[in-house]
């Protein structure tokens, strides 16, 4: 945005009185500076044409603000903010005074990134983060996927209403019908609350864990991070190459510090039976019924299943 002093200089030299005369009448004629100086009328002739570029600045940065071409091509001087004016009593003397102000759209955005913030994704498409509202928007109309999207908006509802519960929901049903979209939501949704959270993809944080075994620290602070925050949600569970130690040590240590604590979630195309199953066998060891049921023991009891019921969105 040009300055005043820009403005003055394109009139060249022998002119610039004149100009100035003129461009300070212009100022002064501006609908919100007018406004201003009904309100002030103490405000002295000396005083308006001291702060001529304040006054030229803040009409300038309106000019641009109702005519708004986005954030992202803002072209105030500093993006997403505009110029207010104050006027303040200095020794029985009235001041012009500017400061910088946040608009609505860059108000927005900082809150969009608080929220982000308290959100970590593991693995989890971008899509899923970034498209979730959208998705369940649609799923809503959907009567198959309704009675899913309805208990988890009551979920969020009474999070909101009476705090985090200990209970933690199960998301059962075939490919493509909104899972992830619908705990993606509820991350969201809790995040603007103020709770922290994450989400996890299961097949690809389980061959991760297996490369972090030579790397304790960023383990150790995985699943310290896993246990602590408010929301944890396991995405698609059961499609997962689960070994023994990754079983026991990883996911059960995260399982039996939870429960009782904090609520965690999971999205799966298993029954909880049929999870019980696949997480009691495992490549290397063979079927290890009681350590599927111990595992199932720190799920089961704290979580409400959900059947998610629909056509295959992805097919």
């Amino acid at each position: 945005m040009d300055s005043i002093g820009d403005v003055l200089k394109q009139f060249g030299g022998s002119r610039i009185r004149q100009q100035t005369e003129e461009l300070k009448a212009k100022i002064l004629n501006e609908p919100d500076v007018r406004q201003l100086r009904l309100r002030y009328p103490e405000l002295t002739e000396q005083e308006l044409t001291r702060n001529l570029s304040r006054l030229y600045e803040y009409v300038k940065e309106k000019q641009h603000c109702a005519n708004c071409p986005g954030l992202e091509n803002c072209p105030n001087d500093f993006q997403g903010h505009y110029t207010k004016l104050s006027v303040d009593d200095v020794n029985g003397q009235l001041r012009i005074r500017d400061y910088k102000t946040r608009c609505n759209l860059q108000l927005a955005h900082e809150r969009d990134q608080l929220i982000s913030s308290r959100i970590r994704s593991f693995y989890v498409d971008e899509r899923a983060l970034k498209e979730g509202y959208d998705e369940v928007e649609i799923m809503t109309k959907d009567p198959a996927r309704s009675p899913a999207v309805g208990r988890v908006f009551r979920y969020i509802n009474e999070t909101k209403t009476v705090g985090l519960p200990k209970k933690g929901l199960y998301l059962e049903g075939p490919f493509g019908t909104g899972k992830t979209f619908l705990m993606c939501y509820l991350l969201h949704e809790l995040a603007k609350e103020g709770y922290s959270g994450a989400i996890v993809y299961m097949p690809d944080f389980v061959e991760d864990v297996k490369s972090m075994i030579q790397d304790g620290e960023k383990l150790r602070d995985t699943i310290e991070l896993m246990k602590e925050t408010d929301l944890l949600i396991f995405d698609d569970i059961g499609a997962e190459n689960m070994g023994p130690w990754v079983r026991d040590h990883v996911l059960g240590s995260i399982l039996n510090y939870r429960m009782n604590r904090k609520p965690t979630f999971y999205t799966s195309n298993y029954s909880l039976s049929d999870l019980e199953k696949h997480l009691s066998f495992t490549n290397k060891d063979g079927e290890e019924a009681y350590k599927g049921q111990r595992l199932m023991n720190r799920i089961s009891p704290f979580v409400e299943t959900i059947r998610v019921l629909g056509e295959n969105k992805r097919g």
